[in-house]
């Protein structure tokens, strides 16, 4: 079973940009700690407060070994240190939540008439 940690972030929308940085970051550091990383999304219309962050895993167990290489990570180290400094996460929020199969990156199938 695929897990996935859903991350619902309340970002300072005055520091949009460092929290882009942040995401950017993890791109490069989700994967090399053995998360999948399905995306972190950044607010484009309607509330500008509100980021998610997707990372999916095999089990929780995997998870919890994830967080453990998270944490002897130096660049991960460094990024959780950037956030702590420059305070533009104001709340963070994580669910798990499982997918439902037969739901997840399906195609539009969708076409103009004629």
């Amino acid at each position: 079973m695929t897990i996935t940690c859903f991350i619902r972030y309340q970002i300072d929308p005055f520091q949009r940009a460092a929290f882009k940085e942040y995401a950017q970051n993890w791109g490069r550091i989700i994967p090399r700690c053995g998360g999948h990383l399905l995306g972190y999304f950044l607010p484009h219309e309607g509330s500008n407060d509100v980021a998610w962050g997707l990372i999916a895993f095999d089990s929780l167990a995997a998870y919890e070994a994830y967080r453990a290489r998270l944490k002897t990570d130096p660049e991960g180290r460094a990024n959780f240190e950037l956030a702590q400094a420059q305070r533009f996460i104001l709340r963070e929020e994580r669910s798990f939540v499982e997918l439902v199969d037969g739901t997840f990156c399906l195609p539009s199938t969708w076409a103009p008439a004629p």
